[in-house]
């Protein structure tokens, strides 16, 4: 069985996002003082004492207003609430019960889910009790004073957590691949992350940074399990003003980083844009695997020429990210989408490959023998005395010679086209670092070492 799911419960600007941090012991939750940051569900894992589960933040409930995001809001908390093992309703103890907390609280009585109460912002030792103490009227047990900010009173609230959770021998865990979604907004990221599992897990609307947290979602397939991490859209730097929009971008850089592969989503009306060319350079700097994912096919006109046509342009604007497959999808109709997880079954395993020294050196030889190394001015001539894989994602390849200096980049690039012509590594970038015979670590420096695109 996966890992038991605890949802977080309660009104805008209670310390949601906060208190998940707390439990998950790190900041990936958007915090800021503006009510409704969180709109979708975020599922991260957290751990007390044996007990593993995934702890999921939900946006602010509100049941007197149903504008905007509100009702798809109510939506996704409900959903989390099927889905878990046991609530924690989150309340704001210096503010005290509030009529919206009643509310939900009559609610959280209607659903088939124990719920823990949890006064939050009880950061004063000497009044905690008593500011825990009021919350008693809403009937749902003890409410447990605690402070997401300082840490204080979680343990005891923890403590009756797992009383509700399984043991680690009843959870299988199993090895994920991590695949971030990521594009510029509005090309369909969170509809593509919908039709993978035919249920509505992410709020779409037309307007613009709908999408605020990193979503991740767990899906299974084939016997594989992915994790599944949706991002906001990443507008242009000199677009983007300090606040939300800010913190969301920097949770989809941080999916790109803690990816194993990265979907690369563009909107089929548009082509590549310049914003692409830089998310794909973001990709590549991070070494992370890739698929160029071309959404909103559909709405194309066609004719026998158009697929050639379209892949001609991405290879002209892609050119440095002709290792990544393109898959022309519609999250619309769902055409195709199943197909992605293929491509990223490929993509994953190349970027874990690792291959021998024997084949490196198998690939150098034949290299060399067809084209051998630049001759200096002076009669001095480079050479390559052997290559080694020192390590995997992305696979990095350490080639030994008599001097970096020697190689031309007309030279380093044929040298990279042979081992991508050789090896395949399909889906994932390859790093070269060329290393000096007296040296003794990578040359990292720009003039020493090469990326492969």
């Amino acid at each position: 069985m996966p890992l038991p799911i605890v949802a977080i419960i309660g009104r805008p600007n209670v310390g949601k996002s906060t208190f998940v941090n707390r439990l998950a012991g790190d900041k990936q939750a958007i915090v800021h003082d503006e009510p409704g940051i969180t709109r979708d569900r975020t599922y991260r894992p957290a751990f007390w004492q044996d007990r593993e589960f995934q702890v999921v933040d939900t946006g602010g409930l509100v049941f007197d207003d149903d504008t905007e995001f509100l009702p798809l809001i109510r939506e996704q908390a409900l959903t989390a609430l099927t889905e878990a093992s046991v609530a924690i309703f989150l309340v704001d103890g210096q503010m005290g019960v509030t009529a919206a907390d009643r509310e939900i609280a009559n609610w959280l009585r209607l659903q088939n889910v124990p719920v823990l109460l949890a006064v939050n912002k009880c950061d004063n030792p000497e009044m905690a009790l008593a500011q825990a103490a009021e919350f008693w009227e809403l009937g749902l047990g003890e409410p447990y004073a605690v402070s997401a900010i300082h840490g204080s009173g979680t343990g005891d609230l923890l403590d009756e957590l797992i009383t509700y959770l399984p043991s680690m021998d009843e959870i299988e865990v199993v090895e994920e691949i991590k695949v971030a979604i990521v594009g510029r907004p509005n090309v369909g990221k969170s509809s593509l992350l919908n039709a993978f599992l035919g249920e509505t897990r992410a709020i779409v609307s037309p307007i613009s940074g709908t999408t605020r947290d990193a979503i991740d979602t767990v899906v299974e397939r084939n016997g594989n399990t992915y994790r599944l991490i949706d991002t906001a859209g990443i507008r242009r730097k000199k677009n983007v003003d300090y606040g939300a929009e800010f913190f969301s971008i920097n949770r989809a850089f941080k999916a790109i980083r803690r990816a194993d592969v990265v979907l690369l989503v563009l909107d089929a009306l548009d082509g590549v844009t310049d914003q692409d060319q830089k998310l794909a350079d973001r990709i590549i700097e991070e070494g992370r695997a890739a698929v160029v994912v071309v959404n909103k096919w559909d709405a194309i006109e066609k004719d026998s020429y158009t697929i050639y046509e379209y892949k001609k342009h991405l290879q002209n604007r892609f050119y440095f990210l002709a290792w990544a497959e393109a898959i022309f999808v519609s999250a619309l109709t769902g055409k195709r989408v199943k197909n992605i997880l293929d491509i990223v079954d490929t993509a994953a395993e190349e970027h874990r490959r690792r291959v021998s020294t024997a084949v490196i050196n198998e690939v150098i030889q034949e290299a060399v023998t067809w084209h051998t190394p630049p001759t200096s001015r002076q009669g001095r001539q480079g050479k390559i005395y052997y290559g080694t894989q020192v390590s995997t994602q992305p696979p990095t390849i350490a080639l030994f010679v008599n001097d970096p200096k020697r190689f031309s980049d007309n030279y380093r690039r044929y040298i990279e086209s042979q081992f991508r012509q050789q090896l395949g590594f399909m889906g994932t970038p390859i790093r070269i670092f060329w290393r000096g015979k007296k040296a003794r670590d990578l040359e990292h420096s720009p003039n020493r070492a090469t990326k492969v695109k």
